[in-house]
């Protein structure tokens, strides 16, 4: 079975972890154009025309087309840059101690790159688009120290030869120290990132939009032209990001007669990605319901968020009627109990599927524990969740996971095994 996405390369649906198979381009070409005859979506290709696998064509600008079912939205973005390697893989999810009949599959958008990976990559390639068109010779973000959306901000502004300022909110203890190179800073401080400090009570007492203004003041007296990305890359533009994640998912699905989801599950950070899949999968032909998990803030505060995303598009709808919101923060932002890591290291254990603690591991702990206490709810349900990456972030809690993991131990050797020589002078 093989699940198709717009301009990009086939890629295997599986009933375990997905394996990329080496006819699924060639069998592309004959499906997809089966596809755009017989569904007449706006943007469906009849040729083989992924952006990433053509020579030159990652990194590339193209023009953007948006679904034809997304053509009312305002404003619409004109172009966008071939950031990351889609579409993700969809396969089933073989999860333990699910209700009766449920199945769970999984997104990976943790595979759509490896420096520049998961959710946010989606986000960026809309976001630098503008950057560049506006002669941007830097972008400012802002995040956790260990945030995701940071790190591929900084990569994706050294691909397109753009200079990166990120200011990290840290700990009152550790404002003043190097920040070090765990996770997400190593790759940020290898790209060349500029990182700006501040406290946890600066954050919160100024806030995140006018912390970088204040940085595009000084950059802007410095000479230079610097363009803003919100936290999470999470503004009306960032939306479409997952406006057309969802036309992935759906041209993926016709490729798949078998496969139909009932709902779509996913974390929530900062709002972007889940105003994207409510407001596609209320206007396309998907019409699944979608569940957010929020990992920070309080569920109203995401409805009031979204509500904006999406009236800055001129949606005309209610963030109410097309999202449903649970608090899953737990001890607060980026803070993990022992039985959430444990958690994460039983479903790695179980499934190889690695979650990361602070977003998707928390949406996952949310939504087995509510199909626990609310199995007719779900009951012969097919689910989709989105597994937005964030890997790195599992380097900032080795000190607690390590009583967690697997055991080790020195092999036990016997004095009379012959030796025999291996590849290389080394084995």
């Amino acid at each position: 079975m093989v699940l198709v996405g717009p301009h990009r390369p086939a890629v295997p649906v599986t009933s375990t972890l997905p394996l990329l198979c080496c006819f699924a381009a060639v069998r592309h070409r004959i499906l997809l154009g089966a596809a755009a005859a017989a569904t007449g979506m706006a943007g469906v290709a009849t040729t083989f025309s992924s952006a990433t696998a053509q020579i030159g064509g990652f990194l590339s600008k193209k023009p953007y087309t948006p679904p034809s079912w997304a053509t009312h939205l305002s404003p619409m973005p004109s172009h966008t840059f071939s950031l990351g390697h889609f579409p993700t893989p969809i396969h089933k999810w073989n999860l333990p101690n699910l209700p009766e009949g449920t199945e769970v599959w999984i997104k990976r958008d943790d595979l759509s790159g490896m420096q520049l990976s998961g959710n946010k990559v989606r986000k960026l390639e809309f976001l630098m688009a503008e950057a560049v068109a506006q002669g941007a010779d830097c972008v400012i973000t802002v995040g956790g120290i260990q945030s995701n959306h940071c790190r591929a901000t900084a990569v994706a502004a050294k691909y397109l030869n753009l200079d990166c300022y990120l200011i990290l909110r840290t700990s009152k203890l550790l404002v003043d120290k190097d920040p070090g190179l765990v996770g997400n800073l190593l790759v940020e401080r290898l790209v060349g990132a500029h990182i700006d400090l501040v406290s946890k009570e600066e954050y919160g007492k100024i806030g995140s939009v006018a912390l970088a203004e204040l940085l595009k003041k000084r950059l802007l007296e410095e000479g230079r032209n610097p363009y803003v990305i919100p936290v999470g890359g999470s503004n009306s533009l960032g939306t479409w990001g997952y406006i057309e994640a969802i036309r992935e998912i759906e041209q993926q699905i016709q490729q798949s007669a078998s496969v139909q989801f009932d709902d779509i599950a996913v974390a929530c950070g900062s709002g972007g990605t889940i105003a994207g899949l409510a407001l596609g999968s209320r206007l396309s032909s998907l019409n699944t319901k979608v569940h957010a998990f929020s990992v920070c803030d309080d569920p109203e505060y995401f409805y009031d968020y979204v509500q904006g995303l999406i009236d800055g598009l001129q949606s005309g709808l209610d963030s109410h009627d097309i999202v449903s919101i649970e608090n899953a923060k737990g001890l607060g932002y980026a803070m993990n109990t022992a039985e959430e890591l444990k958690f994460v290291k039983d479903i790695a254990a179980a499934t190889g599927i690695v979650l990361d603690p602070v977003y998707s591991g928390k949406a996952v702990y949310g939504l087995l524990k509510d199909m626990a206490g609310n199995p007719a709810k779900w009951k012969g349900r097919k689910i989709l969740f989105i597994h937005t990456g964030g890997l790195l972030g599992l380097y900032d809690k080795a000190d607690q996971l390590s009583s967690l993991v697997g055991s080790w131990r020195r092999m036990d050797l016997e004095d009379s095994v012959p030796r025999k020589d291996g590849t290389g002078k080394m084995f």
